[in-house]
């Protein structure tokens, strides 16, 4: 995967829209309208502070099911990703929790999106939906029968999730790039807003080889410069947020100062106060 040739940029930042609830889910607020105004603001301010790409998820449609959405929920989000594509020039991705990825690459492959992220593309993870098991070989096969050179960023032992089994992190990450054959590799850390630690990424970098590696949570202004130094880029939703609250609207000026203190990281030399944390709070995914 070229980050270059998508993202402009070796290092790329992916800002995340998280869609407010959506037809047919427990939330829904019969309202389309107001999720497409509140992902176009979001989009917006992402793109504004400079991020190099932008992600699409239906994250507020919890509980999710597990592998395939409503008809409905793949038509609302291709309409307004073809919005946003409309609306701002850096790449857009398509993320269709909690792991429908046929469905997300379905939409990007009509409206033209880049890339896509599935949270679990091979192995089993036992989640709060259940026990949820990869499904590459239809994934890449449909993406073959597509005729589509959409990209897949895949998550490795997914946040909000448990491995079956005890596999070492070295080996999970080889058999998603080189047995699952994604094009990139997420790593997060056990749930949402908690990063990897910096022992794992370093792990993952060097078992993905060629592929790059992306911090899939919990990076935030403060760790960001120490986290990168370990990573090829980084997809960011909850520290970009209004007080750093999930539930919150974007906020730009978080978003500019995010992307600051990632690009002081990347500069030869620099140090972060965030190395000097104990290990004992990074909590690594090579501990039980």
């Amino acid at each position: 995967m070229d980050l270059n040739q998508i993202f402009n940029t070796e290092n790329p930042i992916i800002g995340v829209v998280h869609l407010l609830p959506l037809p047919t889910s427990p939330r829904w607020g019969g309202d389309i309208k107001a999720v497409i105004d509140r992902a176009e603001q979001e989009a917006t301010a992402l793109a504004s502070g400079g991020v190099h790409g932008i992600i699409v998820e239906n994250f507020f449609d919890s509980p999710f099911a597990k592998d395939k959405v409503d008809p409905a929920v793949v038509s609302a989000m291709t309409m307004i990703i073809q919005r946003l594509m409309n609306l701002v020039t850096v790449p857009v991705g398509v993320n269709v929790l909690r792991n429908d990825g046929e469905s997300a690459l379905a939409i990007a492959s009509c409206v033209g999106a880049q890339f896509i992220r599935v949270n679990v593309l091979n192995g089993v993870m036992a989640t709060d939906q259940g026990i949820i098991e990869g499904n590459a070989h239809r994934l890449l096969r449909y993406r073959r029968e597509l005729g589509s050179d959409v990209k897949i960023l895949a998550d490795v032992l997914v946040k909000h999730g448990r491995p079956l089994g005890s596999p070492n992190l070295t080996t999970a990450v080889k058999e998603t790039t080189e047995r699952a054959l994604a094009d990139g590799i997420i790593l997060s850390g056990w749930s949402t807003g908690s990063p990897p630690s910096l022992e794992d990424l370093e792990l993952a970098r060097t078992a993905a080889g060629d592929t790059p590696v992306f911090i899939g949570s919990g990076a935030d202004y403060e760790n960001i410069s120490t986290l990168i130094k370990a990573a090829d880029g980084v997809i960011v939703a909850s520290s970009l947020k209004r007080h750093g609250r999930i539930s919150q609207p974007i906020d730009p000026s978080r978003v500019s100062q995010f992307v600051e203190a990632m690009q002081r990281g990347l500069q030869p030399g620099t140090t972060d106060p965030w190395t000097l944390k104990p290990q004992s709070e990074l909590p690594s995914k090579l501990k039980p």
